[in-house]
């Protein structure tokens, strides 16, 4: 991860390339913060999305999870249920490392779409399959090279992202069944959490394989897509249960949440998910 991180500042490539194209600022603007609705299944799904890469639930179980194992690898740390002392600490971390990736990875994604609508869509590129279509993006930056950056950039992502994902789903499936987990462990010590992990892994793989994206009728940016739908539905009744269990002392302890402001957020940002899901039923069926 200490190298593989690096390849990750390939992505603000995509913040050049907005500087390189001609971008009607003021429109792109005010259409970001006042969006044309539609009444299309399709509009509403990539809005869900959208959501769905951005408050994704496989977050909520893979932070949580490893904040559980730092605690279990060092004697020195408690459950802050267990020692509220190091309350103030710990969340000043947990607040910033939260703050600056969400910022950092909305503000890329925001160019990324405001990049493939300038070079991809605006030139009637609008039916992506496969990620060399994805890459053609950076043309305008990268030129002959655009792959090879695209590459750099895929690569240092994936191979981060993959741990976190199938990582995720193996903790939510684990603690569900209770099963012995976590990545300190040895393998022949959670052999089902880390087949699980290995399952993922190979499923996500197996898209790649041209026989099965013919027998599934899908293809890898298709499943991308629709995982992240998928994701934004499923977080809906997850943001529930959590706002649910943030007031309950049984569960938080001295940790109840008080801040009106973070209820309100909270409860906010479940509603304008759930509305976007249903609109996307309503509107798919409509249309």
């Amino acid at each position: 991860a200490r190298y593989l991180k690096w390849l990750t500042l390939v992505l603000f490539s995509y913040v050049a390339t907005v500087f390189m194209v001609h971008v009607p600022w003021i429109k792109a603007l005010t259409a970001t913060v006042l969006p044309s609705l539609s009444y299309d299944g399709r509009y509403w799904a990539m809005f869900v999305a959208i959501f769905g890469t951005t408050i994704s639930p496989y977050l909520f179980f893979w932070q949580a999870s490893q904040e559980t194992e730092e605690i279990r690898d060092h004697d020195d740390q408690h459950a802050l249920i267990d020692d509220p002392k190091q309350a103030r600490e710990e969340f000043k971390r947990i607040r910033f490392d939260t703050y600056t990736g969400m910022t950092f990875s909305n503000l890329v994604a925001f160019f990324i779409i405001l990049s493939a609508a300038m070079t991809l869509n605006l030139n009637g590129v609008k039916d992506i399959q496969t990620s060399a279509d994805a890459a053609n993006a950076l043309r305008p930056l990268a030129g002959k090279f655009t792959f090879l950056l695209f590459t750099l950039g895929i690569v240092g992502t994936g191979l981060l992202a993959v741990p976190v994902l199938a990582g995720s789903a193996a903790y939510a499936v684990g603690e569900a069944l209770q099963w012995p987990c976590g990545l300190s462990r040895q393998p022949l010590d959670a052999k089902a959490f880390y087949c699980t992990i290995s399952g993922a892994t190979i499923v996500g793989l197996s898209l790649n394989i041209p026989a099965i994206q013919q027998l599934i009728h899908i293809t890898p940016i298709r499943a991308l897509v629709w995982s992240a739908v998928i994701n934004g539905v499923v977080a809906v009744p997850i943001l529930v249960v959590i706002m649910v269990m943030t007031r309950d002392a049984k569960v938080m302890g001295k940790f109840v949440i008080t801040s009106r402001r973070l209820r309100i957020t909270g409860w906010i940002t479940t509603a304008v998910m759930a509305l976007s899901a249903i609109g996307m039923f309503i509107t798919w069926n409509g249309g």
